[in-house]
Formats: C-alpha cells, sequence, structure tokens
C-alpha cells in the first residue's frame, strides 16, 4: 500500500494514511476510460428534439378537393408532409441515448481514474475542512493555502456548510463517494479526498 500524507485546513502535515494498491495502483488503460467516459456523456443527452408528423399536426380531415376532373394530382389530406404547414417526413423524434457497458468495466474504470491521478500525484488527503458556517470566503482561504486548482472534492458524509460555501467557486466541485464518476475525476485537474472517503471508497469496491 501507498503511504500519503494527510493535511489539515491550514496545510500541515497531521499524519499518515494507507491508499489500497488495489484501487489507487492499478494499471491503466485509456481503452477501457474512453468507453465509459463515452457511455457517460451519451447517457447525459437530452434527447429532446422532435418535429410533428403528419397524425401531429393540428388541421382538418377533409378532402381537399374531389378526386377527378380538377387536373391535379389526388389530395386527401392537408397534414400531407408535400403540404406548406404538414408534417415532416423521417424528423427527429424524442429519444434515449443512454447505453450501459458492463458493472465490473464501470468499476474497473473507476479504479483506473482514480490510479491515474495517484500516479500522476494529483491527488491530495485531507483531514477535514472544520467550515462551521456557509462562507464562501472560508472556503477559498482552505483553497489556497492547499494551493490547489480546479478541484474535485470527495465526502464520505453529507457536508451542506462546505458544499453551500463551495457551490459558487468556478473550478470546485464537491461530490459524495457513492457518485464519484470516471468523467468527473478526469475532468478536474486535482482530487481532494477527505480522509474518511478512503474508507467508503473500500466499502463502494468491496460491495
Amino acid at each position: 500500500m501507498a503511504v500519503v500524507d494527510v493535511l489539515n485546513a491550514s496545510g500541515e502535515k497531521v499524519s499518515e494514511t494507507d491508499l489500497p494498491d488495489e484501487i489507487f495502483s492499478i494499471p491503466v488503460k485509456k481503452s477501457v476510460l474512453h468507453d465509459v467516459v463515452k457511455m457517460q456523456l451519451a447517457s447525459r443527452r437530452r434527447g429532446t428534439a422532435a418535429v410533428k408528423g403528419r397524425s401531429d399536426v393540428r388541421g382538418s380531415t377533409k378532402k381537399l378537393y374531389r378526386q377527378k376532373g380538377t387536373g391535379n394530382a389526388r389530395a386527401g389530406s392537408i397534414k400531407s408532409p408535400l403540404r406548406r404547414g404538414g408534417g415532416v417526413i423521417f424528423g427527429p423524434t424524442k429519444r434515449s441515448f443512454a447505453y450501459k457497458v458492463p458493472k465490473k468495466v464501470r468499476a474497473l474504470a473507476l479504479k483506473m481514474a482514480l490510479s491515474s491521478k495517484f500516479a500522476n500525484r494529483e491527488i491530495s488527503i485531507i483531514d477535514q475542512f472544520g467550515i462551521e458556517t456557509v462562507k464562501t470566503k472560508e472556503f477559498v482561504s482552505v483553497k489556497n493555502t492547499l494551493g490547489l486548482k480546479n478541484i474535485l472534492i470527495v465526502i464520505s458524509e453529507q457536508d451542506n456548510n462546505l458544499m453551500l460555501s463551495s457551490r459558487n467557486v468556478a473550478d470546485v466541485k464537491v461530490i459524495m463517494t457513492e457518485g464519484l464518476n470516471v468523467f468527473d475525476i478526469l475532468k478536474y485537474e486535482n482530487l481532494l479526498l477527505l480522509e474518511s472517503s478512503i474508507e467508503a471508497l473500500r466499502g463502494r469496491f468491496a460491495s
């Protein structure tokens, strides 16, 4: 197991902790990360683009004119796609772009993403933030003290003071361990783990 320093809100080392090799020290395959990120982005697509077909267009169903004797082509409905204001032929309809990759592949990709951060020395551990009130200025002070930017903060328990204090900071996101995902890990430059979240990650992968 790798031993890393645990810092406090003042940026001082207060202890050390172990990062399990089965989560933070496995070989990284870009193809696996790519497949899972692609799945996540596809699932986020809204798929709401849609047009009206001839059955959706509002209009009379009366035959426009008699079948024969006018010299015109036969016409049975004002809602025909051939007429102005009629339905659209083969237009987009509401759909879901979501699909799934196997659960084991998703878990493996998450471990690989964490391992890549550790290999690039982009993981930091903090014992606690100690933010007792909702105060963005106080959060930014801790962030600047740690010398980090573009951070994904991982917590194991709900911390409203931390979440509300950081929500207006552009390059920061706070996420629970059960919501941790490959896309967010790779999107942010630095990963900041609360010490308690390491044990929560063990439990997540053990289940």
